[in-house]
């Protein structure tokens, strides 16, 4: 266990619920506190990565930025399930499809997350690691999203290391994606495997919601102001999953 504060979240032991929504951007974490939570206060803000506490539904709930990339998410995991106790991560994030019956707007569910990242070579494993994200949180998820009547795809995603591939006028450069795309992979995004990969070594909860952002084979997107203030229906539908779970382990 971390002692508290950590080295980048200046918390109180007991300041965070038992689920975290983790957003790349400080101002998604800003946004969904304001508009979603009851009484939501700032208990961290560290480097400016805003971490908000409130309640939805009656039930505590945090929602803190991670920052862009493995690395980022890496350490604000770690820091979250090791030294406060949180159970459940779920990261609320953009995504930019791959394959051509997902729109802007639909909602990714990482059902598993591919990745070319070096992230697993720290846990000393034979062969390949398959992260994945939680049954408990996924399933829940699923329920949340048909209630709300949202069009989503559940599926495997890819975490990328690298935002902008060296590859600007190489057609060659482009295989890599085209493989994910016949293997099924519905669209990449920067932080989910690590974020799994912490999950399944601490004994805790993970899930990836992705609101699509931009499409690559299409060349849609949306602007930075639409990714920060109108993925709210992946918003709520996080929200429902944090209530479900604190609820299902209330009756046990």
């Amino acid at each position: 266990m971390l002692t508290t504060p950590t080295p980048h979240i200046s918390a109180k032991p007991g300041d965070f619920g038992k689920t975290v929504l983790m957003p790349g951007d400080p101002l998604r974490s800003k946004f969904i506190a304001e508009n979603f939570l009851e009484n939501p206060v700032l208990v961290n803000n560290v480097r400016g990565v805003q971490g908000y506490t409130g309640f939805y539904k009656g039930v505590k709930v945090s929602v803190m930025a991670s920052g862009m990339g493995m690395p980022a998410i890496g350490i604000y995991s770690h820091e979250l399930f090791n030294g406060y106790g949180v159970e459940n991560i779920i990261r609320v994030g953009s995504a930019g499809a791959i394959q051509e019956h997902i729109h802007l707007y639909d909602l990714v569910i990482a059902q598993g997350a591919c990745t070319d990242s070096n992230f697993a070579h720290q846990f000393h494993l034979p062969g390949t690691f398959a992260p994945i994200a939680s049954w408990e949180l996924l399933s829940q998820a699923v329920k949340a999203a048909q209630a709300r009547g949202a069009v989503y795809h559940v599926g495997n995603v890819n975490s990328s290391d690298t935002f902008y591939g060296d590859h600007a006028g190489v057609p060659e450069g482009l295989d890599s994606l085209y493989a994910l795309k016949k293997m099924g992979v519905m669209a990449l995004e920067m932080e989910a495997a690590a974020l799994y990969m912490n999950a399944a070594r601490y004994g805790k909860r993970a899930l990836c919601i992705c609101t699509i952002s931009d499409h690559v084979l299409t060349g849609e997107l949306t602007t930075s102001e639409q990714r920060q203030n109108s993925f709210t229906t992946m918003m709520e539908v996080a929200l429902d999953v944090a209530a479900a779970m604190e609820n299902r382990e209330g009756r046990h």
